[in-house]
């Protein structure tokens, strides 16, 4: 029994080894060179870069570099705006307006927390109020990040790090996503109503969301997909928890999405991708989808 039980723990090990980091050779399957695929995040620092191992000779090898969208398209001008204008509540509604006084004060508590001023500040509600419940969500969580983690640099992050280079060196840059599909499955893929619970469940669940939210930080700077899965799918088993359908659209449909565009992509030219960490893991995991497709996948040592 204990030889038998010795074994399972080697085997879990090994598990646990095989998907301990972030870099992925793609190859087989009719390419002619090998492409790549890293998992990112989105608050990690370009320093971060340093600690994945054969990175730098990938981006000397591949000749173009996908991520889930063109940072160059997004930067512009007028999609500038578009993304703006989605993260806004329609004309005429408010954050307040949808909040009743209890949810307003149990809001107001949290962002005294998080901000140290809430929306009884008139120039706080005035540059709050307009903000779509999804939107706030994010910016609280963004800004709960930065109060934690001084230096914090946000112009200066490990997701278009990929992106930035390929550009300094000549290289093709493209997406997988446009801004439009982005736009609607980020800001108005859920009713106003489904957004405003969502938010109340960060505001009165919030040890809860920053241990999910710290779990999925230690797992990616491990490099651990098994982790950071793990930590995706922590639940509490109430309304606040994703539904099925809500974690298909985030994860699992473009997962299926981005494996179709993939082959004719690395066909073209040697490609590194650069996605999401927590699309990789999982049996809808794109490393899975890969293999699935008959591609060999193997981790960058």
């Amino acid at each position: 029994m204990k030889r038998i039980t010795t074994f399972m723990f080697l085997m879990a090990m090994v598990a646990i080894g095989a998907q301990a980091q972030l870099l992925y050779k793609i190859s087989g399957n009719g390419l002619t060179a090998p492409s790549y695929i890293i998992g990112t995040y989105h608050v990690a620092p370009v320093s971060f870069v340093d600690s994945i191992s054969g990175i730098r000779q990938v981006l000397a090898d591949v000749e173009q570099v996908y991520g889930e969208l063109d940072m160059t398209d997004l930067l512009s001008g007028d999609n500038m705006q578009k993304m703006q204008a989605a993260m806004m509540l329609p004309e005429g509604t408010t954050l307040t307006s949808l909040l009743s006084e209890n949810e307003t004060s149990r809001l107001n508590a949290r962002l005294r927390e998080v901000m140290g001023v809430d929306m009884t500040n008139p120039m706080v509600a005035q540059q709050l109020n307009q903000l779509s419940p999804m939107t706030l969500s994010t910016q609280l969580s963004l800004l709960n990040f930065m109060k934690k983690t001084p230096g914090f640099d946000p112009t200066n992050l490990f997701d278009s790090y990929f992106q930035k280079v390929a550009t300094e060196q000549g290289k093709g840059v493209g997406g997988l996503e446009s801004l439009e599909f982005q736009i609607k499955m980020l800001y108005q893929g859920k009713s106003l109503e489904r957004q405003k619970e969502l938010l109340m469940c960060q505001v009165d669940n919030w040890d809860f969301m920053e241990q999910m939210t710290d779990n999925v930080i230690k797992a990616f700077f491990n490099q651990d997909l098994n982790a950071i899965k793990e930590a995706m799918d922590m639940k509490m088993d109430s309304s606040c928890d994703s539904t099925p359908e809500e974690e298909a659209q985030l994860i699992d449909d473009r997962n299926a999405n981005w494996l179709q565009q993939m082959p004719a992509i690395m066909q073209a030219k040697p490609t590194l991708f650069a996605v999401g960490a927590g699309h990789l893991p999982g049996d809808k995991g794109v490393l899975h989808l890969l293999k699935t497709a008959g591609y060999s996948v193997e981790g960058v040592k």
